[in-house]
């Protein structure tokens, strides 16, 4: 006999923002679903990031946190610069910018794609992060090509971590040549890692590697604790 379906825990709008459930309790069909409900407040996303746990959803679904195990991860020194992005760097004409249009950034990544349907970046979400990001939680790295945004990224930025969310490219290599600027700024302001949620045939061939969600919560915990300055530094 099939043992029952867990019932997946629901989280209470203005609920006390750190009223997680253990992210090892997360489901394992769907693989890392964790709880569902909520809000995306400031301080439940910051609550959410600090202990491993992310918010992704589709229009016309309710708020869905996730804490994947594994966790797919990149340590900037295993960055795998290629000969050919060290040359689309120095040659192609790009100028790197942070946190210059963040609103661009994440509009950029909302955009429809040619090989997917939708986007899970909601109007919500969106919003919710400029939020993050006015409060100086969330960051953004830009490409921009002749005073055009033509790529970048954005994330969570706590402590001497990086939680990457999504990218976008307009031109070829666009993107890569941001995350490229990210490891950069990482190893120069001692940024321990990038997360990356979750695996992909691109970020892998870039250096990304899984680890296990026990590992990576004690990362977390080491690097990026409530109280620890940020490594990120608006003033440069």
């Amino acid at each position: 006999m099939n043992a029952p379906r867990r019932r997946l825990p629901w989280l209470l709008p203005g609920g006390p923002p750190e009223a997680f459930p253990p992210p090892e309790t997360a489901l394992l069909d769907p693989p890392g679903l964790l709880a569902a409900g909520g809000d995306l407040s400031p301080q439940r996303l910051e609550a959410a990031y600090r202990r491993g746990i992310f918010p992704w959803y589709s229009d016309g679904e309710p708020i869905l946190w996730w804490s994947p195990d594994p966790r797919e991860v990149l340590f900037p020194e295993e960055f795998r610069r290629t000969r050919s992005l060290a040359k689309r760097e120095r040659n192609g004409g790009f100028e790197v910018r942070f946190d210059s249009d963040f609103a661009g950034v994440i509009a950029g990544c909302a955009a429809p794609r040619a090989h997917e349907q939708g986007t899970w970046i909601t109007d919500g979400l969106r919003e919710a992060y400029i939020e993050l990001h006015r409060l100086g939680l969330a960051r953004s790295v830009e490409t921009w090509r002749e005073g055009r945004l033509v790529g970048g990224l954005y994330g969570v930025q706590l402590g001497a971590g990086f939680c990457g969310e999504s990218m976008f490219s307009l031109e070829p290599d666009a993107s890569k040549v941001a995350l490229s600027a990210l490891v950069r700024r990482c190893l120069e302001r001692g940024i321990a890692f990038i997360d990356c949620q979750a695996r992909t045939a691109h970020l892998r061939s870039l250096g990304s590697r899984p680890l296990p969600r026990a590992e990576f919560l004690r990362l977390l915990a080491v690097h990026c604790a409530p109280g620890l300055p940020s490594r990120w530094r608006d003033s440069d």
